[in-house]
């Protein structure tokens, strides 16, 4: 069983993902590696945050930017990506799909794949669907994604519809190719099993009935073997839309998506919005978003967002958050942290981080505490 549902109150879910290199209880944010490393946050630190001193379960890698260097072949025969990096909780990548799409200026899409131009030497690359297979397979992570075209916003609704056609065409063509293919895993015979788990993206933009199509389409998928997706990403997403719309999109979405199976909406969000949608009964959520406003000086904090580096912390000796446990509020005051950014220390952005990660990971704790005291 890859996910057991424990109980739902309301629309909130609570459950447990039982994957190869651990379980990981939902719902759950998954901090963002995209290098196979949490900017500037060591990998003992991230097992140890959270109220519950549990940590991160499951942190995400970025298939593009591991390809690129140090490539997945090399990780491949160094054991994988968890041993590359010595992370021995479950990881999940994603297919390079919305990197590739971020690089609109770099690249040429077809319906074969797509030819982009790397973002550090300008050299020409091309990702099919088998190629990111091959890549997230080499790379080893726990849950893998299928590769698919992350459509831009605003967009018409024929060019929606062409691009969520071009995302199911890839997607049964990643289904077919990772099965045929999954014992190649790093780890399989650690394992014993095809463990590694694939799930497939609704696209569909903001258009609700082709978020329907979408939905319905990818859960009658099935390779020759009658091999289906794992669990279902809804991609497309926080990609410049109203945040209502956001809302509405992943509402719907939702209803029209297994009840057994494990749900991941991508790249989202700001603490609110992950709390928000959990309790819609999303299961795995990531986002960037923790770490990069840290190393902008921007907290979250139970009392809304703190620049750090505003004058009027140059003498507060206050944590920056009275109400959280984190180590960074534990022992270091404002003034302490915003000396450190305006002196450009580069401790500033690990403290900073290893707050924002301690406070995303705690609102995601005190919904799966609720979720348990309502079962009972």
């Amino acid at each position: 069983m890859l996910f057991e549902l424990h109980s739902t109150t309301g629309q909130l879910r609570r459950g447990t993902l039982h994957l190869p290199h651990g379980t990981v209880q939902t719902p759950v944010f998954m901090p963002v590696g995209t290098a196979a490393s949490v900017k500037a946050v060591p990998q003992e630190t991230l097992e140890t945050l959270g109220p519950d001193r549990r940590g991160a379960e499951i942190i995400l890698a970025n298939t593009y930017h591991l390809y690129l260097r140090p490539g997945h072949e090399l990780i491949r025969r160094v054991g994988g990506v968890h041993r590359f990096m010595s992370w021995r909780r479950p990881m999940l990548t994603d297919s390079g799909g919305f990197q590739v799409f971020s690089l609109a200026a770099l690249r040429k899409i077809t319906p074969d794949g797509v030819e982009f131009r790397s973002h550090l030497d300008g050299s020409k690359h091309f990702f099919s669907p088998e190629h990111s297979m091959d890549v997230q397979i080499a790379l080893g992570a726990d849950v893998i994604m299928a590769f698919d075209e992350c459509t831009e916003h605003p967009a018409t609704y024929e060019r929606t519809r062409d691009s969520m056609g071009l995302t199911h065409a890839w997607a049964e063509r990643s289904l077919r190719h990772f099965h045929a293919n999954a014992h190649r895993v790093p780890w399989f015979n650690e394992f014993g099993q095809q463990s590694q788990k694939l799930y497939g993206i609704v696209q569909g933009g903001m258009y609700k009935d082709l978020r329907t199509e979408s939905a319905a389409r990818l859960q009658d998928m099935r390779d020759e073997h009658g091999n289906g997706f794992d669990g279902y990403a809804l991609g497309g997403l926080a990609v410049g839309e109203p945040r209502e719309v956001t809302r509405e999109i992943i509402e719907h979405t939702l209803a029209l998506l297994p009840t057994d199976k494990p749900r991941y909406v991508m790249g989202v969000g700001y603490p609110d919005e992950i709390v928000e949608y959990a309790r819609m009964g999303v299961d795995q959520m990531d986002c960037v978003l923790p770490t990069r406003a840290a190393r902008h000086a921007l907290l979250f904090t139970s009392e809304g967002r703190l620049n750090i580096r505003n004058r009027q912390f140059a003498e507060d000796t206050g944590p920056p958050d009275q109400a959280c446990g984190c180590s960074t509020c534990r022992r270091y005051s404002r003034a302490y942290l915003r000396h450190l950014f305006h002196t450009g220390e580069p401790l500033a952005g690990t403290l900073a981080s290893v707050h924002n990660l301690h406070h995303y990971l705690s609102a995601m704790q005190q919904l799966r505490t609720e979720g348990a005291s309502h079962a009972r």
